[in-house]
């Protein structure tokens, strides 16, 4: 629930990285509180809604969950475009999901949003005694990029919560200060007009 003279964010949110990093699992985790072994992969995109209550703002999330094989890439700049957060996921056991991660990173940073929250999430890290990739290496990457980063684990519910607290907070601290609905998602208005009815 919002608090009384709160002012409330509306922000969009959008999940990146290669397939089989557990970006759905993380939202579900987030959203339902639920985890499946088996999850299918996502077709296209999912879309997700929550809300976080912080002392000083109540962000409505607008998530969308990307599909992480190739042939959708195309799309993703559809999902990202207009986003106030981005959370780029990888999967601590495969060197090749960071290397795809670090790839996003630099196509988020060439939209030119400078105002993007941006979350490097080191996810599956149940999976220690698979690790291919340091944390170290993925503390630097985010480091030399100006994002936050997190170690995760869906299955166990390690830092999920934290994840999604840390970008509202940092969304509360760019929002302005008076009470009023924020609505971070830019391009709404254009992409309604554009017919995009259903995104933002």
């Amino acid at each position: 629930m919002a608090r009384p003279g709160n002012k409330i964010i509306q922000a969009k949110l959008v999940l990146l990285g290669d397939m089989g990093t557990g970006k759905t699992s993380l939202v579900l985790r987030f959203v339902k509180g639920q985890f499946f072994d088996n999850q299918e992969p996502t077709i296209g995109a999912a879309f997700f809604t929550q809300i976080l209550s912080l002392s000083e703002a109540t962000v409505k999330f607008d998530i969308w969950d990307t599909a992480g094989q190739e042939r959708y890439h195309s799309l993703a700049p559809m999902y990202y475009r207009g986003a106030a957060a981005a959370v780029v996921v990888y999967d601590i056991s495969s060197t090749e999901t960071f290397t795809r991660a670090k790839k996003w990173v630099q196509e988020l940073q060439r939209q030119g949003n400078l105002n993007l929250v941006l979350a490097l999430v080191a996810n599956k890290c149940d999976l220690e005694a698979k690790r291919e990739v340091e944390s170290e290496e993925g503390e630097q990457f985010a480091q030399e990029n100006g994002m936050f980063f997190l170690e995760t684990s869906a299955k166990t519910a390690q830092n999920i919560n934290e994840l999604f607290h840390e970008i509202a907070k940092r969304l509360a601290k760019a929002a302005p200060a008076k009470p009023a609905r924020v609505n971070l998602n830019s391009e709404t208005r254009d992409r309604r007009r554009m017919g995009f009815c259903c995104l933002g």
